[in-house]
């Protein structure tokens, strides 16, 4: 298992094969581990991960399982285990 590596910031196409897309709009997207990545804050595999440039976010249902939350210079990074 990798740990999702932040330190250069975040790019979703450094991870095409391994996180798959759910949604896309202008400023966020969903997405599907699919390869056992681990989280970058925590270490441990994820299964959604919520990325943003937003610099609010409202949820309207929370995940059943724990959340870690990460960031880099640009976005925001939710992973729900």
């Amino acid at each position: 298992m990798s740990r999702l590596d932040l330190s250069d910031g975040f790019d979703v196409h450094d991870h095409r094969s391994k996180l798959k897309l759910l949604k896309q709009d202008e400023n966020s997207m969903q997405l599907q581990n699919r390869d056992d990545v681990g989280c970058a804050a925590c270490g441990r595999v994820f299964q959604r991960l919520f990325v943003t440039s937003d610099e609010t976010v409202t949820f309207d249902s929370a995940p059943s399982g724990p959340v870690c939350v990460a960031r880099t210079d640009e976005q925001i990074l939710v992973f729900a285990h």
